[in-house]
């Protein structure tokens, strides 16, 4: 039996969504975008006190990017951000020549430790950036609570978290602004893409106009009948719109959001219960206060890589999230990031391995991979 780590459910909606783009001749940002703009937000809208507005771009990391631009992020500003987390998270600040700095995790959940935060604070500190691990959020009241505090803004990292909830409350309506991915492993899949949630009419204007070079106007305004040749650069912004072709596999794919959250949260609950007495094996902790998106599974063993190994030969894909930002070679030269100030994260990169978990996985094949993680363990 082969059991890929992630397989992302396409149906023939998806493509037939896509043909249809296809075939009306408008492949760029057109009509499918703004489709997909207007439900993301309904769906979003739906469960909030809260009216956000969403943008389309063509990656989490673009999101996060348009983001800083729009809250004024600066040379020689500080970002305070989880090590856990993919490299785009870090990375995104030093397009600014900022400074990402980094802050170690809670053991259990994974997620930033908000214990840690205020001590990095500085005169220079102007973002905090929570990322929602595996789906689940962070402890947003404290993150919340202490950018306040000190008149910081906060820029969620929602990449794994689509659809998650906060206290009830969705990601993609607590902070100042939500960035979310659909690269082809993620909850919702476009092959690539992202999107930008904020109820700041402000932000929601910057982020518009720097996603197409910093242009007062769309491409579909333009070359629609209705539009004008004419247009004016009034921001120095950047190339990072989405297409109609990746909105329409998006519009299907929202389709079954739901569906597939439900999928999710069944194969973990399958992971679980076939793990909770076995002492070898780590299991994820969720909080009571809050619904994961389940974008991964990720356990905690002390022989990772053997494991590892051990699965790959029996056909059961797996992968490690994440390398902490402060092991790179490039962000230790450049930052002086030192293992001895992340003792958390270090250990927990060690022991951590993400099982298969996607909407249409078999019974079976979730008892597989269960069978081969207790022989190998």
């Amino acid at each position: 039996m082969y059991i890929p780590f992630h397989k992302a459910h396409i149906t023939d909606e998806e493509i037939n969504l896509v043909v249809d783009a296809l075939r009306s001749g408008w492949i760029t940002m057109g009509p499918k975008v703004m489709e997909f703009e207007k439900k993301f937000a309904d769906f979003i809208n739906r469960d909030s006190s809260k009216q956000i507005n969403a943008l389309l771009v063509n990656s989490c990391t673009a999101a996060l990017h348009l983001a800083l631009k729009a809250i004024g992020l600066k040379a020689g500003d500080e970002v305070i951000l989880p090590t856990n987390t993919f490299i785009a998270t870090a990375e995104v600040v030093t397009y600014f020549n900022a400074k990402p700095v980094l802050c170690d995790i809670d053991y259990d959940t994974m997620l930033m430790n908000v214990n840690k935060i205020e001590a990095l604070i500085t005169d220079k500190t102007k973002a905090i950036i929570p990322v929602h691990f595996a789906g689940q959020p962070c402890d947003m009241d404290q993150i919340l609570d202490i950018a306040r505090k000190y008149n910081l803004k906060v820029i969620e990292d929602a990449a794994h978290s689509f659809p998650a909830f906060y206290k009830d409350k969705p990601v993609g309506t607590i902070g100042d602004i939500t960035c979310f991915s659909f690269y082809a492993t993620k909850t919702l899949a476009m092959g690539e893409g992202g999107a930008i949630t904020t109820d700041n009419e402000e932000y929601l204007k910057s982020i518009k106009i720097n996603r197409l070079h910093g242009i007062n106007r769309d491409a579909w305004d333009r070359y629609t009948m209705k539009g004008s040749w004419y247009y004016e650069v009034v921001d120095n912004g950047l190339k990072y719109n989405s297409t109609d072709i990746n909105a329409a596999m998006g519009l299907a794919q929202l389709n079954k959001a739901e569906w597939m959250m439900k999928e999710r949260e069944k194969i973990a609950k399958m992971y679980i219960d076939a793990f909770k007495d076995d002492e070898r094996i780590g299991l994820p902790v969720l909080k009571d206060d809050r619904v994961s998106a389940w974008h991964l599974f990720v356990i905690k063993v002390k022989n990772r890589d053997h494991l590892i190994e051990k699965l790959k030969e029996v056909g059961v894909g797996t992968s490690v999230h994440f390398i902490p930002v402060h092991k790179h070679p490039y962000y230790r030269s450049n930052f002086g990031y030192k293992d001895a100030d992340y003792p958390i994260a270090n250990r927990v990169f060690e022991l951590s391995l993400s099982l298969p978990i996607w909407p249409g996985m078999k019974d079976e094949e979730v008892e597989y991979v269960v069978d081969m993680v207790k022989r190998y363990a």
